[in-house]
């Protein structure tokens, strides 16, 4: 029924677009207009001009461009009109030439004279008159109409472009008038979540006057090349040819087309030879190849956020229904769905059928792939992230991610068939893996470390890719097939010298087995070093109480805490020291900077913290800072949120602390925001006593720039809940904090809050 009803709904709308289209059409025009217009008007209006003015001087600026172009170009129409019948004698010339060619012995005489003969053979059964009738002719002659009647066709041709010219030029106006209450009565329109209505104008506005600007200054720029181009080859009417090439230019697809046809047939006409003829042709390909190749894919697909696909699909559906002006307005009106399928939830397939946003995220392309069993563009998409970053990322952010749904499918949806495709699959995709990416261990090392499947085949697999992680950071390490952990596993089980096994569990509830297992290991090797690795254990079985029970020496959760912990495990003192944040080499610039802007005086500390106040808020974290980092001390110039008594003096305010203990120092090193989602599990500041104090578990710190782009500290929320960051989340921060660089290096700290 859900089927049938949307099949219904899709038609009805589809029906109205069609027959309403002589409403529809100029409204969908002035509303682009409106978005391309609107932001000049905004502009004049903030300068101080009232709204009417400032879109009268706007309106009558693009009235009075597009009448002079015209004249120009009307000027340029004439002069070739009146050079026209001095080629005449060259275009003859030309085809005479042609026609001689053509009727010369080729290869494909015979082919022709066939097609003749049977042209000729139907033409003639055509013409034969039927039995028993005689052919007639009749010819009708219309009334010749009078200079009245004559004029008042030609008025009623052009009274409806001209009419529909008008309305589309008054609701422009109307609409750039009163934008504002047409936005929000669009708000009203769209009902439900405000935020989601909100969020849905803005990215729609966005989108679309990038659009347009981008697409405006592409043709510009096309027809200024075009026409330097012609005017160099010295073809007639250059400055014509260019403003038509820019404007077809907003046709997509056949536009370009169609505007190559004039000057290529005016450079045959004009040259009695054929160069000026192959360098126009040369030179509208190259810029065709140029434009479409390269310079719009680079600016049109980060403006719409629209697939390829999807583009061409919208041009065939907006040119049935609305014709050449549909074709025209076919990207900004599918811009226009799009947003509305990422911001209204009953709306989502919209987004899903036309964004250039992959519908399946890589975890989930691999895994697909595994089961289709197709291991090789499993390996090809898993390569090809991992050169964005590295294979201890990617075994985090993805590797582990593709056994989680493995592990959730297993015993649900999965069939014996796709078991073993995911199987022999992870088996080929690892190898691969291994084989691309070899560690620099000597093959003949004995593994420091065992890492072991602790219940079924899919904790091997990621076992096996922790062992290869370790590998790669110069960790010896080896994985073992899966198999429960009994006793008689552990008499076949040859540690190899190994003295550090880690156990892999992807099960949500791997208390028993892991207890168990860390037992009977223990019973065995009494001074083996036990590292569970939980991929899926809840945040309760995470405490120091069930770590004791458990009998292992420490958990982990990810792929890049493992690493760290084992290496701190193996080498101690070169883990903390390769953890440690590095100095920079500008460190005495970035001090010096520092001192230079005086916020260690104390002058601007209400205002700071006011705007930590207002970071806490914006991001819901129950305590924000804001931290510079001196030469050996952490001072802290704002703050909100309560905080222990341990780190804060007698009036509440944050006591300046060790460089070498604070996260913000971090933020230097790496020059750039530091995202920490648990601190309790990242080996850098877990063990790290100064933060303990903090009772916090989520950090994120953007570095503010100060003078030539030296980092003086940090503006950062703090959460006593682990939780992440969106990216538009990391540039809202990284923009509140130049705001916070804005008053610290004003001189009088009084300068107003953005």
């Amino acid at each position: 029924m859900k089927v049938a009803a949307a099949l219904v709904s899709g038609g009805v709308l589809l029906g109205g677009l069609y027959y309403g289209r002589q409403i529809l059409i100029p409204l969908a025009i002035a509303f682009l207009i409106t978005f391309a217009l609107n932001p000049p008007v905004t502009w004049l209006a903030r300068l101080g001009l009232p709204r009417l003015l400032a879109t009268s001087l706007v309106m009558v600026t693009v009235v009075c461009t597009l009448v002079g172009l015209g004249t120009i170009l009307g000027t340029q129409v004439r002069s070739i009109a009146v050079e026209l019948p001095a080629y005449q004698s060259t275009v003859l010339t030309k085809l005479a030439d042609l026609r001689q060619n053509l009727k010369a012995p080729g290869l494909f005489d015979r082919v022709l004279k066939i097609f003749e003969r049977v042209q000729k053979e139907v033409e003639l059964k055509d013409n034969r008159p039927a039995e028993g009738s005689l052919p007639q002719r009749v010819e009708i002659v219309p009334e010749p109409q009078t200079p009245f009647e004559q004029a008042f066709a030609w008025l009623m041709r052009s009274a409806e472009p001209l009419a529909t010219s008008g309305i589309i030029l008054i609701f422009v106006f109307l609409a750039l008038l009163d934008f504002a209450d047409l936005r929000d009565r669009f708000l009203r329109l769209l009902g439900g979540n405000f935020h989601r209505s909100t969020d849905a104008i803005q990215e729609a506005g966005a989108r679309i006057s990038r659009y347009l600007l981008m697409q405006l200054l592409v043709n510009i720029s096309y027809g200024v090349l075009l026409a330097t181009g012609l005017w160099i080859i010295a073809v007639p009417g250059a400055l014509l040819w260019g403003a038509v090439g820019a404007i077809m230019r907003f046709v997509p697809y056949i536009g370009p087309l169609i505007a190559a046809i004039f000057p290529i047939t005016l450079a045959f006409a004009v040259d009695s030879g054929w160069s000026m003829l192959l360098w126009s042709v040369a030179l509208i390909v190259m810029l065709e190849l140029i434009s479409s190749n390269i310079v719009e894919p680079l600016l049109y697909g980060s403006s719409t956020g629209l697939s390829a696909i999807s583009l061409i699909a919208a041009a065939t559906l907006w040119t049935v229904l609305w014709g050449p002006l549909g074709l025209i307005l076919s990207t900004p009106l599918t811009v226009c769905l799009l947003v509305l399928g990422r911001n209204l939830p009953q709306l989502r397939f919209l987004d899903t059928m036309l964004g250039s946003t992959p519908a399946l995220d890589i975890p989930t392309r691999i895994y697909q792939r595994l089961i289709a069993n197709d291991a090789d563009e499993a390996f090809e998409i898993a390569s090809t992230e991992i050169e964005k970053s590295s294979i201890i990322s990617f075994y985090d952010a993805i590797g582990i991610e593709v056994l989680r749904l493995a592990s959730d499918d297993y015993l649900q949806d999965a069939s014996a068939e796709h078991r073993l495709h995911l199987a022999s699959g992870m088996d080929t995709l690892l190898d691969d893996l291994n084989d691309q990416y070899p560690s620099s261990q000597s093959p003949e090392a004995r593994p420091r470390v065992l890492c072991i499947g602790g219940k079924w085949e899919i904790d091997a697999f990621a076992g096996e890719m922790l062992a290869h992680a370790l590998a790669s950071e110069g960790v010896a390490a080896a994985s073992q097939s899966a198999a429960g952990v009994n006793a008689d596993y552990l008499a076949k089980l040859d540690l190899k010298g190994a003295n550090i096994v880690c156990l892999s569990y992807l099960t949500p509830h791997p208390a028993v087995p892991a207890r168990h297992a860390c037992r009977r290991l223990r019973r065995r090797w009494p001074n083996l070093r036990i590292v569970l690795a939980l991929w899926n254990a809840p945040p309760e079985l995470l405490t120091d109480e069930s770590l004791s029970a458990l009998k292992a020496d420490t958990v982990v959760t990810s792929v890049e805490e493992a690493v760290r912990r084992i290496h701190r495990i193996i080498a101690p003192e070169e883990a903390r020291t390769a953890q440690n944040a590095t100095v920079p080499d500008n460190d005495a610039e970035r001090v010096d900077a520092l001192k230079a802007t005086g916020v260690l005086e104390g002058d601007k500390r209400e205002v700071l913290d006011a705007l930590a106040k207002r970071a806490a808020d914006v991001f819901n974290a129950s305590v924000a800072v804001i931290t510079t980092i001196g030469k050996g001390r952490e001072y802290f110039v704002g703050q909100s949120g309560k905080l222990p008594d341990a780190i804060t003096d007698n009036a509440g305010t944050l006591l300046p602390m060790d460089r070498d203990r604070s996260i913000s120092n971090y933020v230097i090193a790496n020059d750039g925001t530091l995202v920490v989602s648990d601190i309790e599990r990242d080996p850098r500041f877990a063990d790290n006593q100064t933060i303990a104090q903090w009772n916090v578990r989520f950090y994120a710190g953007s570095p503010l720039r100060a003078t030539d782009g030296l980092i003086i500290g940090a503006l950062c929320i703090l959460d006593s809940k682990p939780r992440t960051l969106e990216d538009n989340e990391v540039a809202l921060l990284e923009t509140m904090a130049a705001d916070v660089v804005a008053i610290i290096t004003t001189s009088d700290g009084t300068k107003k809050r953005r």
